[in-house]
């Protein structure tokens, strides 16, 4: 099935921050463009919302990082980090992005998820069969899901554009 970009189509932007950090640090030893990333995934179509999930660090240090989202146009959304008993860390946005998409699917045409978590699988399904949007992936194709993968309308590995998609790169 050949996906369906125009000007005109409402699309929303809904950005897994810790899911893309960790896997550009990991695989690349560098740090996301995120203005890039919100353009490829706007493809000259009509931006309803851009919405980027992270999340607070002990220190405060991620406060210049979302002034620099907020400059432009990615709206943020924070949550503590989980410590548990023996020391295991945890900060999950998946609940809160599925429920945004949701609660937008009848606003969008377009669903953007910017993630590789094989864990929005049904979620892709829902928007696609019950709301009726197209859903695409953005993610590093090294690291995404093979199923998310499969599931979307249309998959962008950001791996295919290292120099534009990163920042401190050797790439």
């Amino acid at each position: 099935m050949a996906v369906i970009k125009h000007k005109d189509q409402r699309i929303g932007v809904f950005i897994d921050v810790p899911n893309l950090y960790h896997s550009a640090k990991n695989l690349y030893q560098a740090k996301v463009n995120f203005k890039e990333v919100l353009k490829t995934a706007q493809a000259g179509r009509q931006l309803i919302r851009a919405v980027a999930y992270s999340i607070k660090t002990e220190g405060g240090e991620e406060h210049a990082f979302l002034e620099a989202l907020n400059k432009v146009g990615i709206e943020t959304k924070l949550k503590d980090l989980q410590i548990f008993p023996g020391g295991i860390k945890k900060g999950d946005w998946d609940v809160g992005i599925a429920v945004d998409a949701i609660a937008l699917s009848n606003k969008l045409d377009t669903i953007v998820l910017v993630t590789g978590d094989g864990d929005f699988v049904p979620l892709v399904h829902y928007l696609k069969n019950v709301s009726g949007c197209q859903v695409e992936v953005i993610a590093f194709g090294r690291s995404a899901s093979a199923s998310l993968k499969d599931v979307a309308d249309d998959f962008i590995d950001l791996g295919q554009g290292l120099k534009k998609y990163l920042i401190n790169s050797k790439y």
